[in-house]
């Protein structure tokens, strides 16, 4: 049997909230679901407007809505500072889009993470002044910690608002404005919001003010298309507010209302608008835009959510393909390296002997090599991860063509359920302040700069920080919503599970368990398996697929088997039919 624990307990019916008891008599597995996620009343459950947050709450947005609306009608020169990944795409994307269309003179630049490396630095501030003569900097989806920068844009007499969503600890940098719920003395509600979703806020506050100062203006709320993306490709936490915004969005890109680069993309992947999920934010859109930062220049990807000519969108739709597809084929090459030394490593590990003390087993995953891609490693560090069930941390040069000691290389760092790895790092920061030049990020996943002599050290200052913490984190827990019921095997009830509510990030998508009776089994391409279950008191045979299967774990023999799954639709031929995703297989006969 899989060793799994339940989401729920066993006394959920006990917890149903007044208003939920309709559903729960017509639909009592989707309310186990919403009870075990925390949901205690049906007003959670809506996707009106006007359950979402104010805008009352974040700190300095009436400020910066200010300096924006008097930049506008003094047709003063503003540069957005972007950032190199979907988050910050989407977000210079709607900055362009709106302030466009409220009459202002506005121009973006997204550094180039491999010359100038992350966030409002002195050097893009020169760069700014050098070729855009900016009289207001506006940063999206960075900039908290970005003090340098704003000093030097302030002594060049350029004002800066900074919008971001990143963790700090520490006091804003001095610009005019900073809107940014996570930062000191912000009473917003949600700390959830990404940097599309903070956009959005002041975006909307400014079009409110302009449209009651009669001035020309725009309805924000057109773009949700955009800040959908953004948050599921920044895997933002699905709290009420984040699960408004992206259900409208996702909404206006099933009926085709939405920026024609985004139609384009799902083109070029073969995926029909009309159907998406949430999840192809994050699998088939999110990835695309993404490797234009990782692979050559975010503005591609940016140029793709801003283009309203057709051709022009299916060619840069092309050319982001195209760059995912090496990306696809550099991480691979990156991964198997990766594999091999940490086999490597458990090899080398000391043995132990009567008078030499046991090592502590790591507790992270932390590497380095001179020729690896910096626009990958984030993509690495998350599926090392993902095996080994590790903090880890990968790193590579920050300038491929220097690789001297005192060079710096740069780590993306992923982390497990219940280690804050943003905190872990500035926790070595604390303890080695030499250590570290520069770091950044949040609970499960962050960014830093380190020298490259300083590689081994950190490696083991930062090990020694996860020794401390309590074992049982590093134990995996594989969590189960239940059995269904024999009539939650259907198309209605699969599809009332993709329409009932966004899944993802906080709101975990739905994965269930079950004992089932083999009838046929198949191996596809030598590494799928195909299986035609069995299922008391259903009285049809249930199709499963367990992609990449593990193949000590199965047996060609197997009678009945334990399955955890998602349940799915599978569509063929114009016919739909129900069909388990397998997540985890234990064969109980044979």
């Amino acid at each position: 049997m899989l060793n799994l624990t339940p989401r729920y307990t066993d006394n959920w019916a006990d917890k149903i909230p007044e208003d939920l008891s309709n559903l729960a008599q017509t639909a009592p597995t989707l309310t186990r679901l919403f009870i075990s996620r925390g949901i205690t009343s049906a007003d959670e459950l809506t996707h009106n407007f006007s359950a979402m947050l104010s805008a009352d709450d974040l700190l300095d947005i009436d400020k910066a809505t200010h300096i924006l609306d008097t930049a506008i009608d003094l047709q003063r020169q503003i540069l957005i500072v972007g950032d190199f990944d979907c988050d910050g795409a989407t977000s210079t994307a709607l900055m362009l889009r709106v302030l466009t269309q409220m009459g202002a003179v506005v121009d973006f630049v997204v550094p180039d993470r491999f010359k100038y490396g992350y966030g409002l630095t002195p050097e893009i501030v020169q760069l700014a002044i050098d070729d855009y003569q900016p009289n207001l900097i506006v940063t999206v989806d960075n900039g908290i910690s970005s003090h340098e920068g704003v000093d030097k844009a302030k002594a060049a007499n350029i004002d800066v608002i900074i919008t971001d969503h990143h963790l700090t600890t520490k006091p804003t940098p001095k610009a005019d404005a900073v809107v940014n719920p996570n930062q000191l003395g912000c009473h917003f509600a949600s700390k959830s919001l990404v940097g599309v979703g903070v956009a959005f806020y002041l975006l909307g506050r400014l079009a409110k003010l302009r449209r009651h100062a009669g001035k020309t203006t725009v309805q924000v709320s057109q773009y949700l298309d955009l800040v959908a993306l953004g948050t599921i490709a920044d895997v933002g936490l699905l709290d009420h507010n984040n699960r408004i915004l992206v259900h409208h969005g996702l909404h206006a890109i099933r009926q085709g209302r939405c920026c024609i680069g985004i139609l384009a993309l799902l083109e070029q992947a073969g995926r029909d608008h009309s159907k998406i999920t949430a999840q192809d934010f994050g699998f088939v859109l999110g990835p695309r835009i993404n490797a234009a930062g990782r692979m050559d220049n975010m503005s591609i990807g940016i140029q793709c959510l801003t283009t309203d000519d057709p051709k022009e969108a299916q060619q840069l739709a092309f050319e982001l393909d195209k760059l995912n597809r090496t990306r696809r084929h550099v991480e691979g090459d990156m991964r198997e390296q990766a594999d091999a030394i940490v086999a490597q490593l458990a090899i080398t590990a000391p043995a132990n002997t009567d008078d030499t003390p046991t090592p502590a087993s790591p507790k992270s995953l932390i590497l380095y090599q001179d020729d690896w891609h910096q626009g990958v490693i984030g993509i690495v560090a998350g599926r090392l991860k993902e095996s080994y069930y590790l903090p880890s941390i990968v790193f590579a040069p920050a300038d491929p063509q220097k690789t001297q000691a005192t060079d710096l290389i740069k780590g993306s760092a992923r982390s497990i359920a219940g280690i804050h790895i943003r905190d872990a790092i500035e926790q070595v920061a604390e303890q080695h302040p030499n250590l570290i030049s520069h770091f950044g990020g949040h609970a499960m996943a962050a960014g830093l700069s380190i020298e490259r002599q300083n590689f081994t050290e950190f490696a083991k200052a930062f090990d020694q920080v996860m020794q401390q913490m309590d074992s049982a984190l590093f134990n995996e827990q594989k969590f189960t919503d239940g059995q269904l019921q024999p009539q939650d095997f259907s198309l209605a009830f699969a599809d009332m599970l993709k329409q009932s509510s966004i899944w993802g990030n906080g709101f975990a998508p739905p994965i269930f368990d079950g004992i089932f009776t083999v009838a046929e089994h198949r191996i596809l391409k030598d590494k799928h398996l195909k299986l035609t279950l069995h299922y008391p008191n259903v009285q049809y045979p249930i199709n499963a697929i367990w992609f990449n299967y593990d193949g000590s774990t199965w047996d060609y023999r197997a009678k009945q088997v334990h399955i955890l799954f998602e349940l799915d639709i599978n569509e063929w031929n114009g016919s739909q039919s129900v069909q388990l995703m397998v997540r985890d297989l234990a064969v109980i006969e044979s």
